[in-house]
């Protein structure tokens, strides 16, 4: 036997190369067999619950790394709850409705030349939304996140849709609900109406801007208000084909207006806006003639520059002095400030505009062309009117359709809301935010200033893949007719048959027998038309899921919802102000929200930009576990530039923690816990200190999973593996671990904590690392009641770490830096070449020399070295030593005596004690004794 095979060196089945693409499958199929969800549950019967509930991600395509981003964060909080002893039900579910998978279908159909009629889009539009839901599952699931898949909920189920019936019948009937004419955004391609968190304003614009003087009409309101019968007022837009649906001039009441003459020519705008003005149009003399507030001009009439009628003068206090001339332009017919202005005075609405965004005959000689398309006509019939005082170009943000990406506009048309000033519902739900947990604390001002901002929510759409909104209209008086009795008949037959049953039978056959309008009281009713917003969908699924007792393991409120940073214009808004106004209280308890991943350019990943990277290529290169490591590696909760070589600094980490683990596994060989494990009070202090560290740190880790800081968790685990063990506690213990006798004390005192390291440290990487983590744990030496899967397992219960023993342990540590730069300057002087060829004389004062004094027996070990001696206090330091910066700390690091021992390597005096083993060191000796090594075997 060689000397090298005495030694007790690592030894394990836990592979060095992870193989992660190839491993992964292999264990997510164990899993799945073994119904690994299913058996946490029954494991949790009985825990205290914590219910995430899913926002559903829609089913229009495949993954990518934000939606991946999403799932594995939400797994990250599923599996660290879970460790932590709760009861963790997990229901996945999917949006099947609105404008993202109609939008497709259609395309799809036109491109192959059909023809489909609303049943036959729906029908279309499920079988795409089906396809996904199973493509997008299987996606999920091989990142590794636990849940009830075969059980999910999706929008599109009728129990489901009937909750949506249901709850807009309540909000109808408590008063939320009303039909009326606003102006609203509008998608002239989709010809639909869009919610506020269906607009988006990342793409830029150039706009005509126009200067337009609205001559004044002489006659007494001119007369009585000193105004010039020459005269015009001032107003600049970047909406040229809004002109025609102008009705009035806004001004404020208390700013300043002027008239300016000269190259002005009489022309009547906001004082603290003339110099900017006379700059963009080219006056250099405009001499002020006269000048009034706001409030003294509100009735002055003028004359509309295009169409014979009057444009008066009327007050808004949303007019600023900021840009253009202080005199704006209001139709409101296609502008929701104009529109509630008209409203308020009593405005006609001029909407010369049809739902495909080209001009109706109310338009003139326009009729039938598209607004966009018309703003060069328009300028130039401006310019012949005389009216025109300058145009320009200009690129600004502009507000386009989630959907189809097009630019929007602005269209007064019927459709249903929801009004949030109701019962003081804005209100309520911004109680209601100070009184929710929101992670990371910026949310609250977020969600709090977009819920102040918002206006009543536009639930109507003009598609056909949707809920229907259960309501009818009158033929003879054209009067909507919506009641609770209405409202039970039609959620009862979408119970039963699904919403296709409202595009599948006639008004009569979807109301009760007898249903009559309420003004007139005919029963020639048709239907409505419209369905609801899919955002509206997405908000009842605290009602449809969380509590309609459907899956009973789930409760509401929930404890948390985590979506993206968009979210707080979406889902979360939408379900806080439907829970506030059905059930008086928020859907959650706390919210998690999480920033966007963007490509090399910083632009938001999107499918339908084109940019997006997908999760199967990291997968195939890297697998899911560096995926998920990086995703923990990162603040999650800001946006996230993202490329492929963004996973190597991950991928990298991932190898150092996985080695470290390797290292800890191989040096718990032939390691019995129940049989082999040594007491607190008899562990060596080295190990009874790293005990404690590892108390410290577990509980560090643990409460960054309460906060949701998972960034902190992988910083934490990261930085104890590879310093604090892999460099630090590990590397002292390799002497003990090798050489000392495999059952001695001393071993099993390493081996007892290592295994606590190995154990807890293997479950606390669970959630980030699931992959990994549980193959580990089979690697782990088996103890009474260990659980098969790290899934399965919950972290022990500890005392506190010994505030005291950690403090000894780094007031250790920061004299090991010093050693370690004192040995460094020995090795660069070539005298040594590995740390155990030195041997060190310390000297110290004070509270370090007691320290260094009471360890002085693992100081040794400690440090790596053959030798240590402490110097008497206050002894002077020899010359070449090292100054450490404290409490008069030095180090004279210098060749050890004595031979190296050829079996452990360290240099030692006392080679040759046993007659037995004269080649090796006496400690060495008596190994190989206790081993029964002749020394003939050698």
């Amino acid at each position: 036997m060689k000397l090298k095979d005495t030694l007790a060196l690592p030894r394990t089945d836990f592979p060095m190369r992870a193989g992660l693409p190839q491993r992964e499958p292999e264990r997510l199929s164990h899993w799945e067999e073994s119904d690994l969800y299913g058996r946490l549950r029954a494991a949790r019967e009985g825990a205290p619950k914590y219910v995430l509930h899913d926002g559903p991600p829609y089913a229009n395509g495949h993954v990518h790394l934000g939606t991946a981003l999403n799932k594995i964060l939400k797994d990250f909080v599923l599996k660290s709850q879970a460790q932590l002893g709760r009861d963790v039900p997990y229901v996945p579910g999917w949006d099947c409705h609105g404008m993202p998978i109609e939008h497709q279908v259609v395309r799809g159909l036109r491109e192959r030349g059909e023809e489909a009629g609303p049943q036959e889009v729906r029908r279309h539009c499920r079988d795409f939304a089906e396809r996904f839901i199973d493509v997008q599952r299987a996606e999920f699931k091989r990142l590794g996140v636990l849940g009830n898949w075969n059980d999910p909920y999706l929008t599109v189920d009728p129990a489901y849709e009937s909750a949506i019936v249901e709850a807009f019948g309540r909000l109808h009937e408590k008063g939320y609900i009303y039909r009326g004419l606003r102006s609203i955004h509008w998608c002239t391609t989709c010809q639909t109406a869009l919610a506020n968190a269906e607009v988006e304003y990342d793409k830029e614009h150039e706009s005509r801007t126009i200067f337009v003087r609205f001559p004044v009409r002489p006659g007494d309101e001119a007369e009585a208000r000193g105004v010039p019968a020459d005269a015009g007022v001032l107003i600049w837009t970047t909406t040229p084909w809004t002109i025609p649906a102008n009705v009035a001039i806004a001004v404020h009441p208390e700013l300043e207006y002027v008239l300016v003459g000269g190259d002005a020519g009489g022309t009547i705008l906001a004082k603290a806006r003339l110099e900017d003005v006379a700059a963009e149009i080219g006056w250099k003399d405009f001499p002020v003639e006269k000048s009034w507030t706001g409030s003294e001009l509100l009735g002055l009439p003028t004359s509309h520059p295009l169409a014979d009628r009057e444009s008066p003068v009327v007050d808004a206090d949303y007019v600023t002095a900021d840009d253009g001339t202080g005199a704006v332009h209001t139709a409101p017919g296609h502008g929701a400030e104009d529109f509630e202005t008209g409203q308020r005075l009593g405005l006609p609405i001029l909407v010369p505009v049809g739902k495909d965004g080209r001009f109706t005959a109310e338009a003139g000689r326009h009729v039938g062309e598209h607004v966009f398309a018309a703003n060069d006509a328009i300028v130039e019939d401006l310019r012949e009117s005389g009216t025109l005082l300058a145009d320009g170009r200009l690129v600004h943000s502009y507000p386009t359709c989630w959907r189809c990406h097009q630019n929007l506009i602005f269209l007064a048309t019927e459709q249903w809301f929801l009004n949030v000033e109701h019962e003081s519902l804005r209100a309520r739900c911004l109680e209601a935010v100070d009184e929710t947990r929101w992670v990371p604390a910026w949310g609250h001002d977020r969600m709090a200033g977009s819920v102040e901002a918002r206006p009543d929510w536009c639930l109507s759409r003009q598609r056909a893949w949707g809920v229907p909104i259960p309501a009818f209209r009158c033929r003879s008086c054209a009067e909507a007719v919506l009641t609770p009795e209405i409202v039970t008949h039609v959620s009862a037959l979408v119970r039963e048959h699904g919403s296709d049953v409202w595009f599948e039978r006639a008004a009569s056959d979807l109301v009760p027998a007898g249903t009559a309008c309420g003004s007139c009281g005919s029963s020639d009713l048709e239907i409505d038309g419209n369905i609801l917003d899919v955002w509206f969908d997405a908000a009842c699924s605290h009602l449809a899921v969380l509590a309609s007792g459907r899956w009973p393991e789930l409760s509401w409120p929930a404890d948390l919802y985590l979506e993206a940073v968009d979210q707080h214009r979406g889902w979360f808004q939408v379900s806080l102000l439907n829970s506030m106004a059905i059930r008086g209280k928020a859907p959650f308890k706390a919210v998690l929200t999480h920033g966007l991943i963007l490509d090399t350019n910083l632009r938001k990943m999107s499918k339908s930009l084109g940019n997006v990277v997908s999760p199967e290529e990291v997968l195939e290169q890297h697998g899911a576990d560096v995926l998920r490591s990086y995703m923990a590696s990162v603040d999650a909760t800001t946006d996230i530039p993202f490329s492929m070589d963004s996973l190597k600094p991950a991928a990298d980490q991932y190898r150092k923690i996985r080695n470290t683990l390797r290292f800890l596994l191989g040096n718990l060989a032939g390691f019995d816990p129940d049989r082999d494990a040594v007491p607190e009070a008899e562990l060596r202090p080295l190990d009874r200190q790293a005990l404690h560290r590892l108390l410290e740190l577990s509980a560090e880790v643990r409460q960054a999973y309460e906060d949701l800081t998972f960034h902190s968790v992988h910083r934490l685990l990261l930085g104890y593996l590879t310093t604090d063990v892999s460099a630090g506690y590990g590397h002292m213990l390799k002497d003990r671990l090798y050489a000392d006798g495999p059952g001695s004390l001393e071993r099993r005192s390493a081996q007892t904590v290592l295994f606590a390291i190995t154990r807890e440290v293997v479950q606390l990487l669970a959630p980030i690392t699931c992959f990994t983590a549980d193959e580990a744990w089979e690697h782990l030496p088996a103890w009474s009641g260990k659980p098969d899967s790290v899934h399965l397992a919950s972290l022990p219960e500890h005392p506190p770490a010994d505030a005291e023993l950690l403090a000894a342990w780094r007031r250790l540590e920061e004299v090991r830096e010093e050693v370690l730069k004192a040995l460094e300057a020995e090795r660069e002087a070539k005298r040594i070449g590995k740390s155990t060829e030195a041997a060190l004389l310390i000297g110290a004062s004070g509270d370090l020399h007691a320290l260094l004094a009471a360890h002085a027996a693992q100081l040794e070990e400690f440090f790596v070295v053959s030798g240590v001696a402490l110097a008497p206090e206050g002894e002077a330091a020899p010359e070449g030593a090292h100054a450490g910066e404290r409490e008069g700390l030095w180090i004279a690091a210098s060749v050890a005596e004595g031979a190296k021992c050829p079996r452990c390597w360290l240099h030692r005096s006392d080679g040759g004690a046993l007659e037995s083993h004269p080649e090796v060191c006496g400690r060495c000796a008596r190994v190989l004794e206790e081993m029964g090594v002749t020394p003939d075997a050698e």
